[in-house]
């Protein structure tokens, strides 16, 4: 989009990459990254046949590890895509173009594990347009801080909190911090924090009465706030120092933002949240969506003064955002861990299927 923001496709899977249909939508400049996580690959992976000859081919080497069986079957793909997007990183000079690949559901509360599985898939896809997802968990934002430190691009995903964006936030800014203490270069360091929107309506509106003039509103309000937090804290001297040094803002990535509820137009998550230096990540019915009738206009300074009076409405109407997004936080992992769990076993009964007698 002209207005700054950046259009990612929230789905990775070899019908898309072997189509064409996947280099059809950069060449058209339809999109400029893409994101993964373990429910998108549960849906790829035991969706088609075409991981069924690879599965077969690590079956017959030895492998037996299902989330070894699963690592290869996606890196494959991020590989793929990141090289389709290889063009666009290079043509933006690093800032934009990046494939996201999620650390394995379970690793959200261990530091160490998840920044060793981080290093090792980093090293294992070796694109420099490769992210690695991190849940914004507590600990997710000291993993953060780390692999930033360590020069690994970094989506901080599930956020749901303004509270822990700002700790997102900070947490990359530390990392920056410490890379330029060290002399390092900042200039290909990367981050977006994935900001979850729809799903705050959903939660919301199911503690409103029918005819609330604010069903609706939640998500909306929630996430201009955080952009307006973003755009105060990516702003001044502190940060212009380490701007001056080659550093780039994280970016504000909207995700969940297709339209749950029938009742709300369909690009309302949208349309409501173009803004410079963000990121909107989109399934593929809600990319077409965008395509055919999206209404461009930038997020002004009077929308986000309006968010701040409809989450202030939202309180005195006894909504509690903090209770909301926590709640959503846990809710998010448990899904993905569900997804990933169905998807593992999947692959599992697949390996020893192969090597079943004829």
């Amino acid at each position: 989009m002209d207005s700054g923001q950046s259009i990612w496709l929230d789905f990775l899977g070899r019908d898309l990459i072997h189509s064409g249909e996947l280099q059809r939508l950069i060449d058209a400049r339809h999109l400029t990254g893409i994101t993964s996580n373990p429910s998108i690959f549960n849906k790829a992976i035991t969706g088609s046949d075409l991981y069924t000859s690879d599965i077969v081919k690590l079956a017959e080497r030895g492998v037996s590890d299902r989330y070894e069986a699963f690592v290869s079957l996606a890196a494959t793909d991020i590989i793929a895509a990141c090289d389709a997007m290889l063009a666009v990183y290079r043509d933006t000079e690093g800032a934009d173009g990046f494939v996201s690949f999620e650390l394995p559901p379970g690793l959200e509360h261990d530091v160490e594990a998840s920044v060793a599985e981080a290093h090792r898939l980093h090293d294992l896809i070796d694109r420099p347009n490769l992210m690695i997802k991190v849940p914004g968990t507590e600990e997710g934002v000291e993993i953060l801080q780390r692999l930033i430190a360590d020069g690994v691009n970094t989506n901080q995903t599930l956020l749901f909190s303004v509270g822990v964006y700002e700790r997102t936030a900070a947490a990359y800014i530390a990392g920056l911090e410490e890379r330029l203490s060290r002399g390092e270069d900042l200039s290909r360091v990367a981050s977006v924090a994935s900001f979850f929107v729809s799903r705050v309506d959903t939660a919301v509106d199911g503690q409103l009465p029918t005819d609330s003039p604010l069903r609706g509103q939640a998500a909306v309000a929630n996430a201009r706030h955080a952009y307006r937090r973003f755009s105060e804290i990516f702003s001044g001297a502190d940060w212009q120092r380490l701007a001056d040094a080659g550093a780039r803002v994280q970016r504000p990535l909207w995700a969940s933002t297709s339209t749950k509820n029938p009742a709300y137009r369909d690009v309302l998550y949208v349309e409501s949240l173009i803004a410079p230096h963000t990121v909107n990540t989109l399934p593929e019915s809600t990319l077409q969506a965008v395509l055919d009738h999206c209404e461009v206009a930038t997020m002004t300074s009077e929308d986000m003064a309006g968010a701040e009076k409809t989450l202030e409405s939202l309180r005195t109407a006894g909504i509690d955002i903090d209770a909301v997004t926590d709640s959503l936080l846990v809710d998010g992992l448990a899904a993905f861990e569900n997804d990933f769990q169905s998807l593992l076993t999947a692959i599992e009964a697949n390996l020893k299927e192969a090597l079943a007698p004829a």
